[in-house]
């Protein structure tokens, strides 16, 4: 059987804390082929995670561990959608191909994901141009503020 307990969520904040990229992940799939990937991901406010999609696969996220922003765009990087993860939804699901960013508003935040697999790379193609080169302050800050019609300028 396979947990995610308290002392597992503990220790994978912990872990975000102390990473470079400032997130880090605990899969509950045993290998990235797998097709169905189930992961938790601790996620620091300070992260980036830049604007991308997933053409092959839905990506379905609810919340753990405090509340995470998620954008959807549209392909000029104009916001379609903000939803609040943990205060305003409990579960979303991202459609394949639907530009998203995802923002930890809570330090300790920690994501639950599901999408099939197997596991593949977000490839150049599926990040937002807009965004590339972009620092996590920059985009990070605009994603908090962003609403439905605005775009990066």
């Amino acid at each position: 059987m396979k947990q995610l307990t308290a002392a597992t969520l503990d220790t994978l904040a912990l872990q975000a804390r102390q990473s470079p990229r400032r997130r880090a992940n605990h899969n509950l799939h045993e290998e990235l082929g797998d097709p169905v990937q189930r992961l938790a991901i601790a996620m620091e406010p300070d992260t980036l995670v830049l604007p991308h999609r997933h053409p092959q696969t839905w990506e379905m996220l609810f919340p753990l561990r405090g509340r995470f922003l998620v954008l959807h765009f549209d392909e000029a990087g104009r916001v379609t959608e903000r939803t609040v993860l943990g205060a305003d939804c409990q579960v979303l699901e991202n459609p394949a191909g639907t530009w998203h960013a995802v923002l930890s508003l809570d330090q300790g935040g920690i994501i639950f994901e599901v999408k099939q697999g197997p596991y593949m790379s977000v490839g150049e193609a599926d990040q937002a141009h807009w965004a590339v080169g972009r620092s996590a302050d920059e985009l990070n800050a605009w994603y908090a503020s962003a609403h439905v019609g605005d775009s990066f300028a």
